[in-house]
């Protein structure tokens, strides 16, 4: 498995629970109130997300393919700086509603239940939960460094499937609380790589040049960043291994910015409640 694999692995394993999550709990909450025969609106919903995160990978490919040079550096940089935001804002989000998220789709099922349209109204609910969470998916894999990302995207992407049918199906109890606590500390570490590698495209496109100062060090010689081990921690965690200033304080810049918003009270510790132990009768 490539650097590639590992990071994108890591990745759509979040990204992949959350939408299980999404779609396990509407599903849990039809069986329990007897609807279950609107279902085929929430599969539907899964299938519209799926082909707009899609069409969302082409349209980053497209535009790819129409810059060279300096503005292919500006479009990864600005395409990086951008993964970072919304993984960054992901990972704020589900820390202070990770708890609030199952009452919140359960009132949502309801509303829609209530109104009569539930057909397009589950669709809605569903589609624009689970959209969100693919187009994260699709921008932060092809903003993360790495070659050969596939086999890691789908060997996440079953993995949660499968902690998504241990949960709702088979009622297994899955300690989600440390899941989501060591995944999201991982991904801030991936973020902050992603920000010190957008720095370096930036100033090498020429509009940081003036700022990015000197190497501070090197260790190329035991550990480069383009093989083995080196290759691994770059692309997961953005290692270099011959920093420039710049790299090394918008690294550091990046945490010292999450951890004022964490202080500041926008982000609260994960406290979800607790899954479904039981099947859910039909």
């Amino acid at each position: 498995m490539s650097a590639g694999d590992i990071s994108a692995l890591l990745i759509a394993l979040r990204e992949g629970v959350e939408m299980a999550l999404v779609v396990g709990i509407v599903l849990a909450y039809l069986g329990q109130t007897g609807t279950m025969r609107a279902a085929r609106w929430v599969w539907s919903g899964v299938g519209a997300a799926a082909a707009v995160s899609v069409g969302f990978f082409l349209v980053l490919l497209a535009l790819q393919a129409e810059f060279a040079g300096t503005m292919e550096q500006v479009f990864e940089g600005v395409t990086m700086t951008l993964a970072a935001a919304f993984l960054t804002w992901m990972i704020l989000w589900m820390l202070r509603n990770a708890r609030h998220l199952k009452a919140e789709l359960h009132r949502g099922v309801e509303a829609a239940l209530e109104r009569g349209g539930a057909a397009w109204g589950l669709f809605a609910l569903v589609f624009f939960a689970v959209v969100r969470e693919g187009v994260e998916l699709v921008l932060l894999l092809y903003a993360a460094p790495g070659e050969g990302k596939l086999l890691g995207t789908i060997i996440g992407l079953a993995i949660a499937f499968g902690i998504g049918v241990a949960i709702y199906a088979f009622g297994r109890r899955i300690d989600l609380r440390t899941f989501f606590t060591v995944t999201s500390a991982l991904l801030i570490l991936f973020a902050a790589g992603l920000l010190a590698h957008a720095a370096h495209e930036f100033a090498e496109a020429g509009i940081l040049a003036a700022v990015e100062g000197p190497k501070l060090w090197s260790t190329k010689a035991a550990l480069p960043d383009n093989e083995g081990v080196g290759s691994v921690l770059r692309a997961l965690f953005g290692y270099q291994d011959e920093p420039t200033v710049l790299e090394l304080v918008t690294y550091a810049g990046y945490f010292a910015v999450v951890w004022l918003l964490w202080r500041s009270g926008l982000a609260a510790r994960i406290t979800p409640e607790p899954v479904p132990s039981a099947r859910p009768a039909n």
